[in-house]
């Protein structure tokens, strides 16, 4: 019997619990998006999260030497600032695009992430992992029944897809060189800061309940509990693994769908079946490793 990375399977389920939150924000943040604007609504968000984690954070970064906390400070910067160009580029495209071509879309950051892990470690993914992501793009096809004609709100998410994906390998390439508390909430605490500006520019909408709802919900369950969730994850399984494992995401914003009176019909239906078959295919193959230690855009 093949042997498994110590903790992996709870590593998984943190990583599909992640998914789990990330992909109920999908019909939930675009009916928000009809009352505020979107960068108001990123301000909001990661505002909310900044305030629940970083209790957690303060200790953990005071105690730490000078050059970890440097690395803090370098790495979070790093994956902050992905993370929020990503969430720009999503949130801004939802205004122009359906929720289930967004995402369709974001999901393919799932075939980026192996592309970007082969170029640094200069060798392809394994066969499963390639196989589980074919299998999981075709079902993503089939249960969001995406429009493939790239118009301005598809073409903001599919670069929302790429930044996505990068910041899966930011986190997969420090998350064990640094406390993992202080890295969340430095991310958390940049895109909060880098969203002010434009929401200067945009202003804020008109807030209602449910925007103020959307803000505080998806602040707690999606950021100050999945993408916490997320590291810790990433810690203990390997890149590509985890990107596939976080394609689940479409899957619960489908059922998010249902309950918010949306139906799937058979294709639907088959494509959901179709993403975690792929899921599973690729924890059939042998493991991974992790990311070099070191990545050229810090060093």
């Amino acid at each position: 019997m093949r042997d498994r990375v110590p903790g992996s399977r709870r590593a998984e389920g943190a990583l599909v619990i992640a998914a789990l939150f990330y992909g109920i924000t999908f019909p939930l943040v675009r009916d928000a998006l009809h009352d505020i604007t979107p960068f108001a609504y990123l301000v909001g968000r990661f505002t909310v999260a900044t305030v629940c984690v970083a209790p957690f954070a303060i200790r953990a970064y005071r105690t730490a030497d000078a050059e970890t906390r440097r690395l803090v400070l370098r790495a979070g910067a790093l994956a902050g600032a992905l993370l929020f160009a990503g969430y720009a580029t999503q949130t801004v495209g939802l205004q122009y695009t359906s929720a289930s071509t967004s995402a369709f879309i974001t999901g393919l950051n799932v075939v980026f992430v192996p592309v970007i892990v082969a170029i640094m470690h200069r060798r392809v993914p394994s066969r499963s992992v390639c196989a589980g992501i074919g299998l999981a793009v075709v079902g993503l096809y089939l249960l969001t029944g995406a429009d493939l004609a790239l118009g301005r709100g598809d073409m903001l998410t599919l670069a929302c897809a790429v930044l996505f994906a990068f910041h899966i390998v930011s986190i997969g390439a420090y998350v064990n060189r640094v406390p993992q508390a202080p890295f969340t909430t430095a991310q958390l605490a940049l895109v909060a800061v880098l969203c002010i500006p434009p929401t200067a520019v945009q202003g804020t909408g008109t807030i209602t309940a449910l925007a103020i709802f959307a803000i505080v919900f998806t602040g707690i369950a999606c950021s100050a509990i999945a993408l916490p969730l997320q590291v810790w994850g990433q810690r203990r399984i390997p890149t590509t693994r985890a990107a596939l494992i976080l394609l689940a995401e479409p899957v619960f914003a489908a059922l998010a769908s249902y309950i918010d009176g949306e139906r799937l019909d058979p294709s639907q239906l088959v494509g959901a079946a179709v993403i975690l078959v792929g899921i599973a295919v690729s924890e059939l193959g042998p493991r991974g490793s992790s990311l070099p230690a070191e990545v050229p855009w810090l060093s």
